[in-house]
């Protein structure tokens, strides 16, 4: 009997390619003829180009041609509204306007890459500069979100029966705490840059590139290009690393592609690490005011969460950080969420692992640390206080929540209840010891999804989608789903995905790639069962030919019935066919989408040891518990769960990029500058899940974890630094200067 890999410790299928250095990524694929281009960017924040002078890069050794607005790629305006336009909203090299510093302007192609960089050295451009809008001051004036949703959800107020606003509100409240807060700059950093081969032939492309969703990037590039979705094909057959910087086509792609449709030979184009932190986007900056009124035994009464994001002109994600956070997470009779948008003349942004939950997280969590300082309840306790068992303002079920589960177990494994309340009671030498914990939320998605299970003549099978695997482990998914459906061992099903020709797959950001397409692959393996059950008595050269297909039954990869038993690969031998095929599509029935909220949740705790001389802060500790459905991958859980707490170790501690005010260069754009965590900055961590199947889901009661650990992490790690030192800091990083004793926390105002 075949023991299911469901939940338990599996490699992943295709790591001995990676770790071997034979996996192909978006640079690596051989194309023969392939020129190679390199992008010319400009040097001011705004403005227009008044000349381009390209004579000297076009004399050069192995240069074939220089593109530019005097000599464009023919690419195509996204029209305003479309999923195209919400990228960047003009087409690259089209016209002469510099939108932002690092700004695409030119790309010079030629036979080597050093040839084509030394080129565009030889490009230089004469601009009429103008005045660029920079900042996002605290009270900069702002818009209101104009975007469909769900990317905009509305501005939102309840109040309980009696009470005429938020302000009455929290006035009524025994306890307040208001606090503003500022979250910088921050990017994705993968380590595969982003890069594009476009190859073309007749009206047709292929692009391979880095994606986290094929089938979206085809619709994207034809968009750019002006030719139909079915004349693009995008392969990412191993994509380096994404966190949301690659659900969408960058400049990488386009212009690649442009330039080998004007070439008329392969074209590959491969961003500079510099160029990756400008042209592609990232999380903006964004400030917010929280404020919180409750009783003095800690039940919230008002919630309130303003929030003013940075939204460049060019376009990109519209940061929300209050959306599926603050007005998901606690009970309360009063809540109120405003969120508008400050326009700046910046590079584009875009989503970034938990795109408006980790900013959000930090802010309402920090606020609701102080809330429990403010009326003396553990933090733990304040929060089981203010539990929500239905969704706050609308009533709606969850589909599935065990959070105060994961605040018991958490605070258990961890060791909460040593935790002293009072700052700076803990010390060892010249170190002070803190606690601190936050919970983590974010939305179960699940997206309707296609996917192809076939079963072989030689007892193997073939699980498919068009999805993607940035490292994720979702190629290990599919073949661990196949093998637990077909009841066969994994090694024995080949997953395929990463090609926009397989069939339409999940789009492998908010989470959903996995909860999306596990129900999908179950379906479709049970439809190719019955497939195989209605072959074995319809084909004359079938044994069972004619027998009552009630009468049969499969189970470990066999058919049974009859005093008989058969593989499926002997069945489809003995009848002459290679293979049996069954492509099936699945989405979240609307009845249960209208009558359910899908969550998944989590509970960090956090140990950290501040110098107290040089302010130098370290973590020490930290343990995370998730109520994220069923696992279907152990070790990719763990793995995915780690990463998203080092992700809020960042967020904390490490990661800015200063904007130079007068010249619009974002100034740590390298990875020498801009700081990220390392193998020191991070200790074990203790990651545990509840593996509670949700009923709702559909599948096998799988929901998304990937950027849930990100989720809260950064103000755990916080309200331990306030715990151990008396000091709270509102803007991140916070960096040992900050926490330098005599340091003024009254100082830290929100601005860039």
């Amino acid at each position: 009997m075949t023991v299911s890999p469901l939940g338990r410790e599996i490699d992943r299928v295709e790591g001995r390619s990676k770790v071997t250095g034979a996996a192909a990524y978006a640079a690596d694929h051989p194309i023969p003829d392939v020129a190679y281009a390199y992008v010319v960017t400009s040097t001011v924040a705004k403005g227009q180009i008044l000349a381009m002078d390209t004579a000297a890069a076009l004399d050069a050794p192995g240069v074939l041609e220089v593109y530019g607005p005097d000599r464009n790629l023919g690419l195509v305006t996204p029209a305003p509204g479309t999923q195209a336009a919400l990228v960047e909203n003009y087409a690259p090299l089209q016209d002469r306007r510099v939108r932002y510093r690092g700004q695409a302007i030119a790309v010079v192609v030629a036979e080597t890459f050093e040839q084509a960089r030394d080129a565009a050295a030889l490009v230089t451009t004469t601009y009429q500069a103008e005045s660029a809008n920079l900042s996002i001051k605290a009270g900069s004036p702002g818009v209101t979100p104009q975007l469909p949703p769900p990317l905009a959800p509305p501005d939102l107020t309840i109040l309980a029966p009696g009470v005429g606003s938020i302000e009455a509100a929290l006035a009524a409240s025994a306890v307040v705490v208001e606090a503003t807060f500022h979250q910088p700059v921050q990017h994705h950093v993968a380590m595969e840059p982003h890069a594009a081969i476009a190859v073309w032939s007749g009206a047709t492309v292929t692009v391979y590139t880095g994606s986290q969703a094929p089938v979206m990037a085809t619709q994207l590039l034809a968009a750019r290009l002006g030719i139909p979705p079915q004349s693009v094909r995008v392969v990412c057959t191993n994509t380096g690393g994404g966190f949301g910087s690659r659900v969408r086509s960058w400049n990488d792609s386009v212009l690649a592609a442009g330039a080998a449709r004007r070439l008329g030979r392969p074209v590959k184009l491969v961003m500079t690490r510099e160029q990756v932190f400008t042209m592609v986007g990232r999380r903006g900056q964004v400030n917010h005011t929280v404020r919180l009124g409750a009783s003095r035994s800690g039940v919230l009464n008002a919630v309130s969460h303003d929030s003013d994001a940075e939204l460049p002109a060019v376009g990109g994600w519209p940061l929300l950080p209050a959306a599926d956070t603050t007005d998901a997470l606690y009970q309360t009779p009063n809540l109120h969420i405003r969120q508008r948008f400050v326009p700046l003349d910046l590079p584009p942004t875009w989503a970034m692992r938990g795109p408006n939950e980790a900013p959000g997280s930090f802010a309402l969590e920090t606020a609701m640390d102080e809330l429990a300082v403010a009326t003396g309840v553990d933090p733990v306790e304040l929060r089981l206080r203010n539990y929500a068992t239905v969704m706050p303002g609308t009533g709606k079920a969850f589909s599935s929540k065990h959070l105060d589960e994961c605040y018991r177990v958490g605070a258990r494994r961890f060791g909460w209840s040593a935790r002293r309340a009072k700052p700076r009671s803990r010390t060892d030498g010249q170190w002070l010891i803190g606690m601190g914990m936050a919970t983590a939320i974010y939305p179960g998605n699940r997206s309707p999804v296609t996917a192809g299970v076939e079963l072989r003549h030689d007892d193997t099978a073939v699980v498919s989608s068009a999805t993607s695997d940035m490292g994720t482990g979702l190629l290990t998914v599919l073949a661990i789903t196949g093998a637990h459906r077909l009841g066969i061992p994994v090694r024995k099903v080949t997953p395929r995905l990463g090609d926009s020709t397989l069939p339409p797959g999940a789009v492998a950001a908010a989470s959903q790639a996995t909860a999306s397409t596990v129900p999908s692959v179950v379906a479709a393996a049970d439809d190719v069962i019955a497939a195989l059950t209605d072959l074995a008595v319809t084909d004359a050269r079938s044994p069972w030919h004619g027998a009552d297909p009630r009468d049969l039954t499969y189970r470990n990869g066999s058919l049974h019935g009859g005093g008989r038993s058969m593989t499926f690969g002997r069945l489809l031998a003995a009848v002459g066919r290679e293979g049996l095929l069954a492509e099936t599509r699945t989405e979240l029935p609307a009845e249960t989408a209208a009558r359910y909220e899908f969550h998944s949740f989590g509970a960090h705790f956090c140990e950290v040891r501040v110098n107290r001389f040089t302010g130098e802060p370290r973590v020490t500790r930290f343990t995370t518990v998730v109520d994220a459905g069923r696992v279907v991958n152990a070790q990719a859980a763990r793995s995915q769960l780690v990463g998203g707490v080092i992700f809020g170790i960042g967020q904390a501690l490490l990661e800015d990029n200063p904007l130079e005010l007068d010249t619009g260069r974002l100034a740590a754009s390298n990875l020498a500058d801009y700081m990220v965590p390392v193998n020191a900055d991070i200790p074990d961590i203790d990651v545990h899940w509840l593996d509670r199947p949700d009923p709702q889901v559909g599948g096998l009661g799988t929901r998304g974890l990937g950027e849930l650990g990100t989720v809260g992490s950064a103000a755990a790690v916080g309200n331990a630094i306030f715990n151990a030192t008396g000091i709270r800091r509102h803007d991140l990083p916070i960096t040992l200067d900050k926490l330098l004793p005599g340091s003024d926390p009254a100082g830290e105002a929100a601005t860039s």
